[in-house]
């Protein structure tokens, strides 16, 4: 409603109202929400965290698409795609796993060696960002999220154990077999989100995103499109 009207705007909502009837100031554009240049909006999309998350449900009704998070196990992922079809049926729409976005953390590097070198590091970018999700998440009583089972007892589930589970590194080509090897352990989708991190070195982090964009993909690319004819 905000894409399609004019400020100041003054919406009345089940849950919220939003207006700026009050901080409206024309001559300094405050009040004012650009609107996109894609026509009717571009594609909105929602995170999804939960496993077997309804919100996927909802959004997909309302013809909004997901984007599965990079800290959940590979089972709560795959238990997103069941959800967005039955909202697309809802919404009278297909299911078309290319909507379908899923981030993982995933560092690339040159030789084995330094993948795991800066990965693994425990004072490294990516064990720093597991370590403040796994004690926040242990704190408000969610550590579900990280466990592979829902009978998992809590002991088992570990910051090592995490890291294994959910950090993506190696060669080029090692990290395109593990991509693929998620892939197709989820589920087909359409886009490979490339989780932001911090860099501690930011030659290596560069590096990462580079041989990411120009070897990881167009492997992943060509090995999906083996599988696809396979399946036919």
């Amino acid at each position: 409603d905000i894409w399609a009207g004019e400020p100041p705007y003054n919406f009345q909502g089940k849950y919220w109202n939003i207006s700026t009837q009050k901080t409206l100031i024309k001559d300094i554009g405050q009040g004012f929400i650009a609107r996109p240049l894609q026509r009717p909006h571009p594609s909105i999309v929602v995170t999804a965290v939960a496993p077997f998350s309804k919100g996927v449900t909802e959004a997909a009704a309302r013809g909004w698409d997901p984007i599965s998070a990079n800290f959940l196990m590979p089972a709560w992922v795959k238990s997103h795609w069941p959800r967005y079809v039955e909202g697309c049926e809802r919404g009278g729409r297909a299911a078309n796993p290319a909507n379908w976005r899923v981030a993982k953390s995933v560092f690339v590097a040159k030789d084995a060696a330094t993948a795991k070198a800066y990965a693994t590091d425990p004072d490294g970018p990516y064990v720093y960002y597991y370590r403040s999700l796994f004690t926040k998440l242990k704190k408000n009583g969610r550590i579900d999220l990280f466990k592979t089972r829902r009978d998992q007892p809590d002991d088992e589930v570990t910051l090592e154990m995490i890291c294994d589970k959910l950090v993506i590194y190696g060669t080029a080509e090692s990290v395109a077999d593990q991509v693929l090897a998620f892939q197709d352990e989820v589920g087909k989708f359409g886009t490979l989100l490339y989780a932001g991190k911090d860099w501690k070195d930011r030659e290596l982090g560069r590096q990462s995103m580079i041989l990411m964009a120009e070897k990881v993909m167009p492997r992943v690319n060509a090995g999906a499109a083996k599988q696809s004819n396979a399946a036919e």
